[in-house]
């Protein structure tokens, strides 16, 4: 079951999908009480959660917390 966006941790890590996009993400800071700065750990790119969410929540919409050995 995919968590709430209320429920994710600074520092910890997290897959993300969202219209058929797949994420591997590490929370950097809490911005606001419902947006986050995260960094792609792909790319290393960074970002808010807000210009991920901002078209909304597709049918796919999953978030999962990685294990340590996943990032």
């Amino acid at each position: 079951m995919a968590i709430a966006l209320d429920n994710l941790r600074v520092g910890r890590c997290y897959s993300f999908k969202n219209y058929g996009e797949n994420r591997r993400l590490r929370v950097l800071a809490r911005i606001s009480r419902e947006d986050f700065e995260v960094e792609d750990l792909d790319t290393t790119e960074k970002y808010t959660l807000e210009e991920l969410l901002r078209y909304g929540k597709g049918k796919d919409y999953a978030l999962f917390e990685l294990d340590e050995h996943d990032d």
